[in-house]
């Protein structure tokens, strides 16, 4: 038998520790934005949704610019770049983004709709970023796909690594995608309110190059995975996957 699908729990009621954004997410380094976005939010669910509307009204979370978009640089729409951080000639961002401290955007990738670039984090040559929140000092420099996601501090994507945030087993795949994602946990089914949700990954992650991460992923901080080619569910904190 199926397990019933539930709403992750709001306001006063508990919420498992494992669907939060402090179970994957340090806030020591993030920066005052970003600090501030999860801690609006009650589940990791929540915070794709959070950020969207962030990014639709800058002018109410204080988004400031002052970072440098170089001469040859692609970009359109609403694009903040804060100090320190930087847009390569030949990058295409197309806004809403926001491109936090000390981030770098190089020659030859693509960031677009509604994604924050966290601290130092380096986004390099073929890699695509859409509707994610990237950490501090993720390193997405090599050709990898990061779609509908958190990823946390310090981690790090392999060459053609992926999230996949769209489910496909269905049959013909349609846009708008209508079918929620879901999570299950502890035998118990979440419905993430998404019909695009790829993975939450805490911090100090490493994906080896080709794995992809298929919908609704979870994997807690430190979790050490070997080479695999797919990779799905919950891994809890410090967990070893072989």
């Amino acid at each position: 038998m199926s397990p019933t699908l539930l709403t992750p729990a709001r306001e006063s009621e508990t919420v498992a520790d494992e669907l939060t954004p402090a179970y994957y997410l340090r806030h020591d380094q993030l920066g005052a934005y970003v600090t501030s976005l999860l801690g609006r939010c009650t589940t990791v669910f929540d915070i794709k949704p959070t950020l969207t509307a962030d990014l639709t009204h800058p002018e109410r979370h204080d988004l400031m610019g002052g970072g440098v978009i170089e001469d040859g640089a692609h970009v359109t729409g609403t694009v903040i770049v804060q100090p320190g951080a930087r847009i390569e000639a030949g990058a295409r961002v197309v806004g809403p983004v926001l491109v936090c401290e000390g981030a770098v955007i190089a020659a030859g990738a693509y960031v677009r709709d509604h994604v924050v670039i966290g601290p130092r984090t380096q986004v390099g040559f073929g890699a695509e970023i859409t509707r994610s929140l990237l950490g501090a000092a993720v390193f997405a420099k090599h050709a990898c796909f990061i779609g509908d996601s958190v990823v946390g501090s310090g981690v790090n994507f392999g060459a053609f690594s992926s999230t996949t945030g769209l489910i496909a087993s269905d049959g013909p795949v349609t846009e708008p995608a209508v079918k929620e994602i879901t999570v299950t946990l502890g035998g118990r089914k979440y419905g993430t309110g998404q019909t695009k949700f790829g993975a939450v990954i805490g911090d100090g992650v490493t994906l080896s190059a080709g794995t992809v991460l298929c919908p609704g992923t979870l994997i807690g901080p430190g979790t050490v995975i070997y080479p695999r080619t797919q990779l799905g569910g919950f891994m809890p904190a410090g967990s070893r996957v072989r």
